[in-house]
């Protein structure tokens, strides 16, 4: 019985090897039907194997090239210590062994794989896919604290601190562009505001790439706050409020006292409130 099952297996891989000698190494055909153009450098395309990928279109110096990276699991499509990511198995290492101390390599192993995650999920948020934004924000956060843990010398444990106010930036944003999707303009705001409290929050660190992204990412969600509420319902008193700050931020003082008084008028009862004058 174990003849014929192993003909079959031969019969099989020879047929692959076959196929294998018919499937060019040139990419040129590829590139051929994905004219450069610098405003579509990014694509999504699903694998022979039914997998989705990314592929970036490359031109440098009058060369063509691509890169390509999976959508899900590793970038890379390794399957490192059996599993998914390496950040995994050495999870496991250290519930089983809370004396876990990273060696120089296998920090520099995480540290590589954190970074390529990190390319795809920029990639992604460009892309608009911010559910795997949101995926891969929160695993390289579960890199962030596993490092500060376990890795043995101190510029290992240090290495990612600084970027903390990016990621917890990114995944906010992430998160409240997914509850616009849905018309959650509440929700949207809710995740805008806990990005920011958490920043807030963060252990002041000596290091200016830590201050830089602090500042800058408190600036953004700042005004993506002010991007959601400009999408908020009002109410006419509220309009009023809207219109009688920029008169004041204009220096239109005698509009400004006119929109004053309407906003009374309403809150009194609304007796009285007339459209003109609105600016």
């Amino acid at each position: 019985m174990s003849e014929p099952r192993e003909a079959c297996r031969s019969a099989a891989r020879a047929r692959s090897q076959a196929e294998y000698r018919f499937v060019s190494d040139d990419i040129w055909p590829i590139l051929q039907r994905w004219p450069w153009d610098p405003n579509g450098t990014v694509r999504r395309i699903v694998g022979d194997d039914g997998r989705e990928r990314v592929q970036i279109r490359l031109y440098m110096n009058g060369c063509h090239g691509l890169l390509q990276f999976e959508c899900d699991g590793r970038p890379d499509g390794e399957s490192p210590y059996g599993g998914e990511y390496a950040l995994e198995y050495y999870e496991r290492q250290g519930a089983a062994d809370p004396g876990l101390r990273l060696n120089k390599q296998q920090a520099k192993e995480l540290i590589d794989e954190g970074t390529s995650v990190y390319h795809r999920y920029v990639v992604m948020f460009q892309m608009g896919d911010f559910a795997r934004v949101v995926r891969d924000a929160e695993r390289n956060m579960r890199l962030f604290r596993f490092m500060r843990q376990y890795a043995r010398r101190e510029e290992d444990r240090s290495h990612l601190e600084r970027w903390w106010p990016y990621i917890i930036r990114i995944h906010g944003t992430a998160r409240a562009m997914l509850c616009l999707a849905e018309g959650n303009l509440d929700q949207a705001g809710q995740c805008v505001r806990e990005a920011v409290e958490q920043i807030r929050g963060l252990e002041e660190m000596d290091d200016e790439t830590f201050v830089f992204e602090r500042k800058r990412s408190l600036e953004v969600l700042t005004e993506l706050t002010a991007q959601i509420d400009e999408q908020r319902p009002r109410t006419r008193a509220e309009e009023l409020e809207r219109l009688k700050d920029r008169a004041i931020r204009q220096e239109n003082y005698e509009l400004a006292a006119r929109l004053r008084d309407r906003i009374n008028r309403l809150k009194a009862g609304g007796a009285g409130d007339t459209p003109e004058g609105d600016g």
